[in-house]
């Protein structure tokens, strides 16, 4: 289906190894890994002396000593976050309390768009919502420290509040989820939009970095040509969707089967949530059709000429 995207699952950092990248750039692999953190959440500390911590990584007591183990001697003046799912995030809180840092991130955690009956469960269950930050930072803004500039990015789409982050001084970004070199995030509604998602991998083929840290994983090398094998690839999966439904109206698991071959069994309940996520696009732009709030249970059909 479409261009294979040309994925780099070669990260060998084990688990608790605080690597240097480059000067003035350090990462810690978090030990969580599964299907969706691939070896785990990195963790990135910019700057030498006054540094920033950027994804703290979940609420685990190792991580968070190996964390706090990496900058002693230093000061920690902010704590910066891509986006509040449990993986990223909820390390904040302690880090901040042993630190005194200034907690950096769009805002709270949302859902993209209104809830529908029953969808607050589906927040609960991968979201950080008792994260606050001290700073919400707007689109543009930076954060500056001893020699580093981190420059907000708007990127939502994986969810409503992510946003990346410009090492000015290094031309790199952190991508967080919504780029990475292992394979692509999962867009679930409520927490994220495809429409949203697609208008930031957009917006991120115009800027100049060509290399991204993400929060999974290696680097992405040639970012600007890789975001485009990822635009081509959800192109291909909507059109994979429009294509089964040419053939008639259909449920979520009948297009599941349909259009993801080979798919690992505990990936089925994520695949059908960035299908209902393409179809809620597809119905804002009156492609296709369903009774009532586009839904996980909903029938879909192709809206006639």
């Amino acid at each position: 289906m479409g261009e294979d995207i040309p994925f780099d699952r070669s990260f060998d950092l084990p688990a608790g190894r605080i690597e240097e990248i480059m000067p003035g750039l350090r990462r810690l692999l978090a030990d969580n890994p599964s299907p969706f953190t691939f070896k785990g959440t990195v963790s990135y500390i910019v700057g030498r002396g006054r540094v920033a911590i950027l994804d703290p990584g979940p609420e685990d007591e190792q991580h968070i000593s190996r964390l706090l183990d990496a900058v002693r001697g230093e000061t920690v003046t902010h704590v910066v976050v891509t986006h509040t799912h449990r993986d990223h995030s909820p390390a904040a809180a302690r880090i901040k309390a042993a630190t005194g840092a200034i907690l950096v991130a769009e805002g709270p955690h949302r859902a993209a768009r209104p809830l529908h009956l029953g969808e607050n469960h589906r927040l609960e269950a991968s979201a950080d919502l008792a994260f606050r930050p001290d700073l919400a930072i707007p689109d543009g803004e930076s954060v500056t420290g001893a020699g580093w500039t981190l420059e907000a990015v708007a990127t939502p789409g994986h969810t409503a509040n992510h946003m990346a982050y410009a090492y000015r001084e290094a031309g790199i970004l952190f991508s967080g989820d919504h780029v990475m070199a292992w394979s692509t995030p999962v867009v679930a509604p409520p927490d994220g939009a495809m429409g949203d998602y697609m208008a930031s991998l957009n917006r991120l083929s115009e800027r100049p970095e060509t290399t991204y840290f993400p929060g999974h994983g290696g680097a992405v090398r040639d970012a600007r040509r890789f975001v485009q094998f990822y635009i081509r690839h959800r192109q291909a999966r909507e059109a994979s969707i429009l294509h089964r439904l040419a053939k008639g109206a259909a449920d979520i698991p009948t297009i599941v089967r349909a259009i993801y071959i080979g798919l690992d069994p505990r990936l089925v309940g994520a695949a059908g949530l960035s299908v209902l996520a393409h179809l809620e696009d597809l119905v804002t732009r009156r492609l296709v059709a369903t009774e009532g709030e586009p839904s996980i249970r909903g029938v879909y059909r192709l809206v006639g000429p």
